[in-house]
């Protein structure tokens, strides 16, 4: 992206967005990870959600974010923000552990790997939500008036 062109910068992914989904993945991976790896201590877990079928879902969430860095690099943002929205709003079901088992049955670890899931997700679905209406508006603005 170049800076000295607004016109460019308007039609890729902002750095900002770029570094936010950069820390969500790595929040989301830990999780997974972390569940993946662990899942006979996360308590109240169904016995048919296996190792595996955690790696499969992790690589389902994380489509949907390379799916939006793509259509940034096409430089086509109205794609690519809600995009951005949608993968950081699927880490907010880290939430689902709590329906599962209450917050003090998990480990600290457990605890800390949902949460930071969460928190950067929640911020990367803001981000792109307030991206998405940005880009909007400047639609709307350089519209014509009849």
């Amino acid at each position: 992206m170049n800076p000295s062109n607004p016109a460019a910068a308007a039609h890729s992914l902002p750095r900002h967005i770029a570094v936010m989904a950069s820390i969500y993945f790595a929040a989301s991976l830990l999780h997974f990870a972390h569940n993946a790896e662990f899942i006979a201590f996360y308590p109240g877990m169904p016995g048919w959600l296996t190792r595996e079928k955690v790696y499969l879902a992790w690589l389902g969430v994380t489509a949907v974010g390379a799916l939006a860095w793509f259509f940034g690099r096409k430089r086509l943002p109205l794609l690519a923000a809600p995009l951005i929205g949608i993968y950081g709003a699927l880490g907010i079901d880290g939430l689902a552990h709590y329906t599962l088992a209450l917050c003090s049955e998990h480990t600290l670890m457990t605890n800390f790997t949902i949460w930071f899931e969460v928190i950067t997700g929640a911020a990367l679905l803001l981000a792109g939500g307030l991206w998405a209406g940005q880009l909007i508006t400047q639609r709307q603005l350089l519209k014509p008036t009849a």
